[in-house]
């Protein structure tokens, strides 16, 4: 396909919708069909609903099964909805079968019975098989459309082959070789099959070293492992050996960016509600149960500054350093956090490099909390003339910087251990366990040395 520029870009496009609403149906088809599917999409859903009906009419089966498939799922639900059942069964016959799982398990495969009735038997088997294994394993995401071949073949035989079926696969780039029980023994690349001999066996080219994931792989690991490799795709397999399906590069970055949605939701206490297209009571229904939890955390800081009442009283400019104690606390513990998870998402954490990690934030909180002792110890002394509260104040910094560098590291991964998302140690539960820790540091020191305000 052409490629266009930005303003080439725009032209085609308001030439489309122009032709649309003015029901040039050959024209409409003839400068449509020349945009990229992404532009397609986006032209798509700009358009009110009379306008989607008229594409439908315009636009063939197969043709919107490209489009369907780069829409979001909320928009992909509106427009199932405006389908009738044998548009929609022919669509989803010309879509990739993983496309079609991810889509009806958003849906809670809550698919009519005459649409699947009206889709080719192969498909809807291909689909039942996926929608079998547990969600976000390999064998939930993989697609079915792989090109297999055997190695008694040729390359001209393959060559010959590919011909017929390439538009039909997923990738092509890579050719899976299986023996007669279907298990998969190599893989050829499209680029040694162009170069070889025309007459050259399969099994002479073909790369025994095979790399391959099991279908109960979590997705995550499968993306860490394309990543490692450079692969464009990646087989999966049975516990035989026995080749099910593939997954490509463009899946996994789908899948990445889901899992990071997912653990910037638990980081940031709003799992499954950062999508801008939930309503404000929906979002609220999600948000609260975290907000309520951390409330009553919040009432345990506050049962620690009244049980130092006396301190407070006896010095009550000691209240003016509560919340610069408790943002610190929170901040530093936070980037801890961070950290920390990032390496067991990316897996640079391993066993014998946790400690390792955990010594680096504990000295790198004391340093940063050195730092701002120094600082505020100085402060101190030059607004409130006080040299004991402003060492006080700087050795409280110094300590709670410290250990809440050291908590921020070490809680995701004593939950990972426990097989738990580390993302689970969300940023507020971080800072508010930080802050009674500080808290009580701060006041701790503060009655200890009261005697020298």
């Amino acid at each position: 396909m052409m490629k266009l520029s930005k303003k080439t870009r725009e032209q085609y496009m308001t030439s489309a919708i122009n032709e649309l609403k003015e029901e040039k149906i050959v024209e409409f088809r003839e400068t449509f069909l020349q945009l990229h599917p992404s532009d397609q999409s986006d032209i798509f859903m700009t358009l009110q609903e009379d306008e989607r009906h008229r594409v439908y009419a315009y636009v063939s089966p197969r043709e919107m099964a490209v489009i369907f498939g780069l829409l979001k799922f909320h928009n992909q639900k509106e427009v199932f909805q405006e389908l009738n059942d044998k548009y929609a069964s022919e669509m989803l016959n010309n879509m990739f079968t993983d496309d079609i799982v991810t889509f009806l398990t958003k849906l809670n495969n809550e698919l009519p019975n005459s649409i699947i009735n009206n889709m080719e038997p192969g498909k809807a088997e291909k689909i039942k098989s996926l929608l079998s294994y547990e969600p976000e394993t390999a064998g939930a995401v993989m697609t079915k459309e792989f090109v297999g071949i055997s190695s008694t073949d040729n390359v001209t035989d393959v060559l010959n082959t590919l011909r017929v079926i390439a538009s039909d696969a997923e990738i092509i780039y890579y050719l899976y070789v299986v023996d007669e029980h279907g298990k998969l023994i190599g893989v050829v690349s499209l680029r040694n099959l162009l170069v070889a001999n025309p007459e050259e066996m399969i099994v002479d080219i073909m790369n025994t070293r095979v790399v391959s994931v099991p279908d109960q792989m979590d997705q995550e690991d499968v993306g860490k492992l394309i990543k490692k490799y450079d692969f464009l795709a990646v087989p999966v397999v049975t516990t035989e050996n026995h080749l099910l399906g593939i997954i490509t590069v463009d899946d996994i970055m789908d899948i990445l960016e889901a899992e990071t949605t997912e653990d910037f939701g638990e980081l940031s206490a709003t799992k499954g509600a950062t999508d801008v297209n939930l309503s404000s009571f929906a979002a609220a229904k999600k948000r609260s149960p975290w907000i309520i939890s951390l409330m009553f955390f919040g009432l345990i800081t506050g049962g620690v500054i009244g049980r130092f009442e006396e301190t407070l009283e006896s010095v009550v400019l000691l209240a003016v350093f509560i919340p610069m104690i408790m943002d610190s606390a929170g901040n530093v513990g936070t980037q801890s956090l961070a950290i920390s998870v990032r390496g067991l998402a990316l897996g640079t954490i391993e066993k014998n490099s946790a400690f390792k990690m955990v010594r680096r934030e504990l000295k790198t909180g004391f340093l940063i909390g050195l730092i701002c002792m120094v600082v505020i110890t100085g402060l101190v002394y030059i607004f409130y003339s006080n040299l004991a509260l402003g060492l006080i104040v700087g050795f409280s910094i110094l300590l709670t910087l410290g250990i809440s560098a050291v908590i921020g590291a070490i809680v995701p991964l004593i939950i990972n251990k426990l097989k738990f998302d580390p993302a689970i140690a969300s940023g507020p539960f971080i800072t508010t366990l930080n802050d009674i820790i500080g808290l009580l540091i701060y006041f701790s020191i503060a009655t200890t040395l009261i005697e020298y305000l």
